[in-house]
């Protein structure tokens, strides 16, 4: 299956999880998986999150930014890639002047 994300429609969120600022982001969604590429722009932030029922993996495409997961900072830079772990909590922030553009699949969502 392709899923083209220039093809599908781009929603923004403001204050995602009482984050900073607004997330925009171009998803794809099924009742056991979420696979998108959202746009932090520079001092926008996801709030911190449990993730109960399911793990993020996040693949950094472009900008600068920290993760904090489980109380550990962890710096994001292009071709790293962040793992939050179901059970444990995160929050992503653009620390960057351009926008941090992540690649994110959400697998198994319960």
């Amino acid at each position: 299956m392709l899923i083209k994300f220039d093809e599908i429609e781009e929603i923004t969120i403001p204050h995602l999880n009482d984050g900073a600022g607004a997330v925009s982001a171009k998803m794809y969604m099924e009742p056991s998986n979420k696979i998108m590429v959202s746009r932090l722009p520079a001092g926008a932030s996801i709030g911190m999150h449990a993730h109960t029922t399911s793990s993020e993996i996040n693949y950094v495409l472009n900008g600068a930014g920290k993760a904090i997961c489980d109380g550990a900072e962890e710096a994001l830079s292009p071709g790293c890639c962040q793992y939050c772990p179901r059970g444990s909590a995160h929050s992503i922030i653009n620390t960057g002047n351009e926008d941090l553009i992540l690649f994110t699949v959400v697998p198994e969502q319960e």
